[in-house]
């Protein structure tokens, strides 16, 4: 029986992975400061969840992940975003400078120059499984098509991967909580987020397809100018 997760759940895993994600970055830089820029659509095109001001002036784009997975010790790499409309994944094209991978369940937050995992990923892509995420907001469904790839493999083939542990002084949200819960489904209603292995050699193709395309296609790095001006500030936006 396929897993389910209900969409209160998955949001809720998102808004804990943005505030675990921001306090790392405030910690690790004092004086830096974290604008959410989730809803500026000049920054949703370009896969960047956060703008990360660092004291000299220097600013870089966060891409966030939230996995609450309790066992999985492996990233999920978005390739194919919407499978029905043939959208490119958040991996493949997202200008951020950092990923920032937070497994809730495991309390474990992983750092990751985005760049360097994309470009040691893409040559060796069709080594990995393809998953598909089954997601539905009210009438319509969509197809995610991802490659799952152990911790291990990206740690040891690509330099500057960090692995920090979260704090765990302070109790879990309720929204963490329920974002932890797993809801199978039952046969009389169908999932509203189901993730599963396989889906089709046309689907898998189509994901394959999209990280050869990517791997011969040039770059453009996405430019922020003066974004303190734009995004709302860390002290006014508190995930909680």
């Amino acid at each position: 029986m396929a897993r389910s997760f209900s969409m209160r759940g998955v949001q809720g895993a998102a808004d804990r992975a943005v505030q675990h994600a921001r306090t790392w970055l405030l910690e690790t830089e004092p004086g830096s400061r974290v604008h959410d820029v989730q809803s500026d659509p000049r920054f949703q095109h370009r896969g960047v969840d956060l703008l990360w001001e660092l004291p000299t002036g220097e600013v870089r784009g966060i891409e966030v992940k939230g996995d609450r997975n309790a066992t999985r010790r492996r990233y999920f790499f978005e390739l194919v975003s919407n499978l029905e409309k043939d959208t490119p994944g958040c991996f493949l094209y997202s200008g951020a400078d950092l990923l920032v991978y937070v497994f809730l369940s495991q309390g474990e937050l992983h750092v990751m120059p985005l760049k360097a995992v994309r470009d040691w990923f893409l040559p060796r892509a069709k080594e990995y499984t393809l998953k598909h995420a089954f997601t539905q907001t009210g009438a319509i469904r969509y197809t995610t098509v991802g490659a799952v790839v152990p911790t291990r493999d990206v740690v040891e083939g690509v330099p500057r991967v960090l692995k920090i542990p979260l704090k765990r002084s302070t109790p879990l949200a309720t929204q963490e909580v329920a974002a932890l819960e797993v809801e199978v489904a039952s046969p009389d209603s169908p999932p509203t987020t189901a993730l599963t292995e396989g889906g089709g050699e046309a689907s898998a193709e189509q994901a394959t397809a999209r990280a050869a395309e990517a791997a011969t296609s040039p770059k453009k790095k996405a430019r922020r100018k003066q974004p303190a001006r734009q995004a709302r500030s860390a002290g006014s936006n508190t995930a909680e």
